[in-house]
C-alpha cells in the first residue's frame, strides 16, 4: 500500500527494513548491545578534545585508564 503511493524516501525507507530485516529482528531477540564500548568511546572523545596541550601520551592515557577505572592496566605515574 504505501509502495504504491510513490513516495520516494518511503520506497527508499522500506527497501532499508528490507535488507536490514535479519539484523533488525535479531536485536529484538539478543539482548546485545553495543552501548557500553560506545559510551566508553564517547567518554575517551570528550576526554581527547578537552586534552588539548597535553604534553606526553603517557599521561593522557593513563587519565583515560584512571577515568574509566581500569587502574591496573600497565601506566604508573609517579
Amino acid at each position: 500500500m504505501v509502495e504504491a503511493a510513490g513516495i520516494p524516501e518511503m520506497c527508499r525507507a522500506i527497501k532499508t527494513f528490507q535488507n536490514w530485516q535479519t539484523e533488525i529482528l535479531n536485536s529484538f531477540v539478543y539482548g546485545y548491545s553495543n552501548g557500553f564500548l560506545e559510551g566508553i568511546n564517547n567518554l575517551t572523545k570528550v576526554m581527547k578534545r578537552n586534552a588539548f596541550g597535553f604534553r606526553g601520551f603517557n599521561r593522557f592515557l593513563a587519565k583515560i585508564l584512571l577515568s574509566h577505572q581500569y587502574k591496573e592496566i600497565g601506566i604508573h605515574i609517579g
